[in-house]
């Protein structure tokens, strides 16, 4: 088998599996109760809060704040944008956002806007420096910018600590959100709450994290007992917040790999006819987006998956339909219905590649003549 979904999800790593194992046998008690196990189970959660604090960022000053475990990306997401934005109301305001963002971004801003707010959504394919647009975009009437790392299907990334730094001073009081599901670990982070999942780092799915700035106040999405210092209720998930530190402490992503990875795959598309790369160099190297002409997405994946190799056609969680996120970088429709997206780990070699290509070609030369 050949593995090169790694946007989509990642294998959980042996480190993972091991730290879940070991969380299951020594940690299960619930986290609130006053025993022993309860106080093992916070000591386990308290120092993977820490080792994910210190992960966070790439920048020059360590992050700054908390970080509340959620069940994955589009609990953080909905959190941080519907936690924040009520100190907004009845006089609303203007939310910055991009037309790349993720369904878990993308539907909650149509939420707030239906509530009353304005949404403006900037597109890639309009700005030759689209991180500046979003920042000219912020004025005095700014409550939020929420904009993706590295966007899913192309890899295309946003210089977020230039955007963090250049909002706050525009405004202060704009509240600056990270969807950074593709970026945790590859790009460097700033923002006031920055939304990240396990399943996209070789966790487990069904954990994820919220990073929250000191001093930033949100509303818990969920009510109920009060973990989590009240931002988000339920008994803490100790086996996969366990999982979660393991994998980020094993994480071996690194951008030389990838980027190695990707020039070998884009020479390799160099030699086959008819191809359109979608991911130019404002993209991150492990995410690589292309068109086969001729031969369409659903066909060319069903193809290479009679070959063991695994690869989509843009976002899992669009289950097949059409990119709604690739017009936004201008790429048409008719390159749309041909795309494949090949997304790296650390585990992927160039023999991978080399195998995806021939396949590529051999599915060409029998769909085209």
């Amino acid at each position: 088998m050949i593995y090169l979904d790694n946007a989509a999800t990642t294998k959980p790593c042996a480190e993972c599996a091991a730290a879940v194992n070991a969380a299951m046998k020594s940690a299960f008690g619930n986290a609130s109760s006053l025993h022993g196990l309860g106080t093992a189970s916070i000591t386990t959660i308290a120092r993977a809060r820490k080792t994910l604090l210190a992960a966070v960022t790439g920048i020059k000053t360590p992050f700054d704040g908390s970080v509340i475990f959620t069940s994955g990306a589009t609990e953080s997401n909905n959190t941080a944008i519907l936690g924040s934005m009520h100190r907004f109301r009845p006089r609303f305001g203007k939310i910055v956002s991009t037309a790349i963002e993720h369904p878990s971004v993308a539907k909650t801003l149509v939420r707030l806007e239906e509530d009353g707010f304005e949404v403006l959504r900037l597109c890639p394919k309009d700005y030759n420096d689209f991180t500046a647009a979003l920042i000219d975009a912020v004025d005095e009437n700014t409550a939020m910018v929420s904009a993706m790392a590295v966007n899913n299907e192309t890899g295309f990334r946003i210089d977020v600590p230039r955007l963090y730094k250049e909002v706050k001073r525009k405004n202060p009081k704009t509240i600056v959100h990270i969807d950074a599901v593709q970026g945790f670990l590859k790009v460097p982070l700033d923002g006031d709450l920055i939304s990240v999942s396990g399943h996209k780092i070789h966790s487990t799915k069904g954990i994820g994290a919220l990073f929250i700035k000191k001093g930033e106040k949100i509303l818990p999405l969920i009510s109920g007992g009060g973990q989590q210092n009240d931002l988000r209720s339920g008994t803490e998930p100790v086996e996969l917040i366990a999982g979660f530190e393991a994998a980020v402490l094993a994480y071996k992503g690194n951008a030389e790999h990838f980027s190695m990875l990707k020039a070998r795959l884009l020479e390799k598309l160099a030699e086959l006819d008819d191809i359109g790369i979608n991911s130019d160099e404002s993209c991150v190297p492990n995410i690589v987006n292309f068109s086969v002409r001729g031969v369409r997405s659903e066909i060319m994946l069903h193809s290479l998956e009679e070959a063991g190799i695994y690869v989509s056609s843009g976002s899992a969680c669009s289950k097949g339909k059409k990119s709604e996120v690739l017009p936004a970088f201008g790429i048409s429709d008719k390159d749309i219905d041909c795309a494949v997206r090949v997304s790296f780990c650390a585990e992927n070699s160039p023999q991978d590649v080399d195998a995806l290509c021939a396949k590529i070609g051999e599915t060409i030369k029998r769909i085209r003549r």
